[in-house]
């Protein structure tokens, strides 16, 4: 951007949002500049607007200049959502973090943006209420940026994705308009469904400024159990063993082979050596049901070649249970420093047959792959370390990664199940979505956006070829 437009922008914005809520200096521009892909993409201006009036002028102000504009929540996205590839105004919705009503009778709340996800879910069981969506970033990802990416987490498997909780969204669209979708009813089939459009939009057709989400009353109890498995395969039956008993259990999380011998290399995690797999097992609902239902579950798998269970009788062995899992993340760094961190799905009955597959291209290719997530509903975690300091390894990534995402799509699957897109996988969405999809895809975009200043270069990337195939 040229200085003179810059400065005649940012004299603009800060009569919009205050001298103190935009910035062009460099520090702002860096930290706003990058996500947990690390890439980094410098911004030209960032700006902190506080509500919804002064979120829509400044959007026709960037559209009248033909300004690229990026709405940013935490910046914790795997994929590239939220980086300004094009430069351009970073829109910080951070100082929108009000938790505007929680109706107890009603079963709703209504947030801004910029409110944490794991704050809201403490204040609502104070109230003896729930929201069930459990992000592994929860703690400092926002709802705003939730709803980008339709973000979901181990509790999907019983109780859905973000956008199973959003009843009604306001939103200010790339041209300044401000609508509202939805409402605060569990009915509403008036017009078509426009909070379902923008929900999972990556912020590519508005600009979400307030939200109206569904609660449940909080489960009375819960019960955690981590049972160690001989195959993967034995692990994939259990699960689907588990729901054909009709019982749906509030997580399903494994973790492979790989995964487990990560964790014993970083921590004193004790199981036995012909492991090969693990499922974490959680139930929740009426305290006096619980041990029927881990007893039923437990019957149920005894035979798919167990050979360890643990079953937590207090909070605390819960939590030494969940702390298994959370260590995979940081243990991958004793492989290599360098992670590709991707979150496909497939069918819960092809597990084994994607962690096989997973196993060939890590062997072929010769970059370690570590594999674990949720299994009660077929996501894995797809997690390639390499050292990139290696002469050709970029090259070898992007290969594997090819193949995994084809492998991923003939089994049924999906490249992406709580991530999004992004620029991350852009080059991959052919292979799932045809040219008629992709088309009328893109004819939304451009209606809602006809000057293609939101979140530009998102989704869909005009240089890449439609059959998702690699550049060379």
């Amino acid at each position: 951007m040229e200085s003179l437009l810059k400065d005649r922008l940012l004299a603009k914005l800060a009569d919009i949002v205050g001298p103190d809520n935009v910035s062009s200096e460099t520090v702002d521009r860096i930290t706003h500049s990058f996500d947990a892909t690390q890439r980094q993409c410098l911004p030209d201006l960032v700006v902190h607007p506080a509500n919804t009036d002064e979120i829509s002028r400044i959007v026709r102000l960037a559209n009248t200049e033909n300004i690229p504009l990026l709405p940013r929540g935490a910046g914790s996205g795997f994929t590239g959502g939220s980086l300004p590839i094009h430069g351009g105004i970073v829109l910080v919705l951070t100082r929108m973090n009000r938790i505007l009503e929680i109706d107890t009778n009603n079963l709703i709340a209504v947030v801004e943006p910029g409110v944490v996800t794991g704050r809201l879910q403490k204040e609502v069981e104070r109230l003896g209420l729930f929201y069930p969506p459990d992000p592994a970033s929860k703690d400092f990802s926002t709802l705003g940026g939730n709803i980008a990416e339709c973000a979901g987490g181990p509790r999907c498997v019983k109780y859905g994705v973000t956008r199973d909780y959003v009843l009604g969204l306001e939103v200010v669209t790339p041209t300044g308009e401000i609508i509202h979708t939805g409402g605060r009813t569990m009915k509403n089939v008036v017009g078509y469904d426009l909070t379902r459009l923008f929900v999972g939009s990556e912020g590519t057709l508005g600009i979400v400024t307030r939200i109206t989400l569904r609660l449940l009353p909080k489960p009375e109890a819960r019960k955690t159990m981590l049972v160690a498995f001989e195959s993967i395969d034995g692990a994939a039956q259990a699960v689907s063993a588990i729901i054909r008993g009709k019982i749906i259990p509030t997580t399903l999380e494994f973790m492979d082979g790989s995964a487990i011998d990560c964790v014993r290399k970083a921590t004193t995690l004790d199981l036995p050596f012909a492991c090969r797999a693990v499922l974490i097992i959680e139930v929740d609902g009426d305290r006096e049901q619980l041990d029927a239902q881990a007893g039923k579950i437990l019957a149920i798998i005894q035979t798919l070649g167990v050979l360890e269970t643990r079953v937590a009788e207090t909070s605390e062995e819960s939590e030494a249970i969940w702390k298994v899992r959370r260590s995979v993340s940081p243990s991958l760094r004793t492989l290599n420093p360098n992670k590709f961190n991707e979150d496909i799905v497939v069918p819960r009955s092809k597990v084994p047959e994607m962690i096989r597959a997973l196993e060939a291209i890590a062997n072929r290719y010769e970059v370690p792959i570590v594999n674990f997530g949720h299994a009660g509903d077929g996501n894995i975690h797809v997690n390639v370390m390499v050292d990139l300091a290696e002469a050709g390894m970029e090259e070898k990534v992007q290969l594997a990664l090819h193949e995994i995402f084809r492998t991923t799509v003939d089994l049924g699957g999906s490249v992406s199940g709580e991530h999004g897109i992004g620029t991350a996988k852009a080059l991959y969405i052919g292979m799932e979505l045809d040219q008629a999809t992709l088309a009328t895809m893109r004819l939304i975009k451009k209606a809602l956006d006809p000057n293609n200043i939101m979140n530009p270069g998102k989704i869909f990337l005009e240089e890449i070829a439609a059959t998702g195939a690699p550049s060379s």
